[in-house]
């Protein structure tokens, strides 16, 4: 596919003109030196980029750029760097003459810039070094503020280059956390379709089907995730940029980011609030789509109750209190905002059970997802082993309330409550 013809926008059968306001996206080798012709205007150029990722396309960026005056962010390299307040502040502070920000990075790096770049009304450009998450091309900058994970609306870049030689050279975790980050999308996708069902929500069918088309495109190229082709590695990069363009298509991060997501989010919000490890954003995301499947294995399994699980409030507030600690203010904030625990539900199962119960059945079984996961030799028991089968269950009852998005979680919660068996 090109990319840059689907810039251009779609004019939709769901009614919608999209569009998306990057103006180039190269994916090819040597594409660092692009920078040379779209950075003509500008004049001062601030860099951010962390120690690793300035060791991985520093010295490219900085050749390209040799004719501006630079400043540099350079975060260590040698700790995870959390886009919170702190790494906020480090980047604000470099921007008083700046005209240009550019990024050399993925996930953390494109979300610092990204959310910067919002407020201080400075255009950005990211040059990626990892095939590592579908964010690059979308606008939501995903950030760690008050202890909560919250995805800020925030602009879009006006670059992204990709040098296929650097991605393919990237931590094989991370270029498999981009691998896996796709795959999330079978349960994603089936999130959208069902929050469709039960409540209503915006749904587009092009949409859908182009984000499952790179779901199958990946599939197919599977077998050069581990021998680094860079072919395959470009096609992966594509594939994320892609996912995130139809992001900005749809207006939120519906089509990529659903239940598997939100436990993801549970695993990185407790690591950090406990000071705990926890895996990569795209394997947790794909290990999670294992569970989310099962999640809708036991659903399909199962008669609809007559009652919806309700906690007490005292019980409930007690539970996340124990569960997210500091940040458990928040999460009762932003569920008492949403009104999801006040929500009666159940009519709508009823009425629409069999509808509910073919949207579910459409997702891949946890088996499958797990002979995908072989294909590039993922093994789910490092999930199980880092986090327990306590923290996993806590997760499958309660990263619904780091988010206000519907999710199979909030079916799940709703007919089941506390029996995850």
């Amino acid at each position: 596919m090109d990319i840059n013809e689907l810039l251009r926008g779609v004019d939709c059968p769901c009614g919608k003109f999209h569009t998306c306001d990057i103006k180039y996206v190269y994916i090819e080798p040597n594409a660092t030196e692009r920078l040379r012709d779209i950075c003509a205007e500008y004049k001062n150029v601030l860099i951010v980029a962390d120690e690793n990722t300035y060791a991985a396309a520093g010295g490219r960026v900085s050749k390209a750029l040799s004719d501006k005056t630079t400043q540099e962010v350079i975060f260590p390299g040698s700790q995870i760097l959390v886009p919170d307040e702190k790494a906020i502040e480090a980047v604000e502070r470099m921007t008083d003459e700046t005209e240009l920000i550019v990024g050399i990075g993925s996930g953390v790096i494109q979300d610092l810039c990204k959310f910067v770049s919002f407020s201080k009304k400075i255009p950005y450009m990211i040059v990626a070094t990892a095939p590592s998450m579908d964010g690059y091309a979308s606008n939501g900058a995903a950030m760690i503020t008050d202890g909560m994970k919250v995805t800020y609306p925030a602009g879009l870049p006006t670059a992204i280059i990709a040098d296929t030689a650097v991605l393919k050279d990237a931590p094989m975790d991370m270029i498999k956390a981009g691998f896996g980050d796709i795959i999330g999308k079978f349960s994603a996708l089936n999130d959208w379709k069902l929050s469709k069902c039960v409540n209503g929500e915006y749904f587009c069918q092009y949409i859908y089907d182009l984000t499952y088309q790179q779901i199958q495109k990946m599939l197919d190229l599977a077998d050069g995730i581990q021998k680094r082709d860079e072919k395959t590695i470009g096609a992966l990069m594509e594939a994320l940029v892609i996912v995130g363009i139809l992001m900005s298509f749809a207006g939120s991060s519906r089509p990529a980011s659903g239940s598997e997501h939100h436990l993801s989010h549970f695993f990185e919000i407790t690591g950090i609030v406990e000071n705990v490890p926890y895996l990569a954003h795209g394997l947790d995301v794909v290990y999670s789509t294992v569970i989310t499947a099962k999640i809708r294995e036991k659903i399909l399994k199962s008669k609809f109750p007559d009652k919806l699980f309700r906690l007490s409030r005292s019980q409930y507030e007690k539970t996340i209190k124990e569960i997210y600690t500091d940040v458990a203010d928040g999460c009762i904030a932003l569920q008492d905002k949403v009104g999801n625990y006040a929500k009666d539900r159940l009519g709508v199962y009823h009425e629409k059970e069999a509808e509910i119960r073919d949207i579910l059945s459409e997702m891949p079984s946890s088996e499958e997802i797990l002979k995908i996961l072989d294909l590039v030799a993922l093994d789910i028991n490092e999930y199980y082993s880092l986090y327990g089968e306590k923290k996993i269950k806590d997760a499958i009852l309660y990263a619904k309330d780091l988010k206000d998005r519907y999710t199979v979680l909030w079916l799940n919660y709703d007919l089941f409550g506390g029996d995850n068996n």
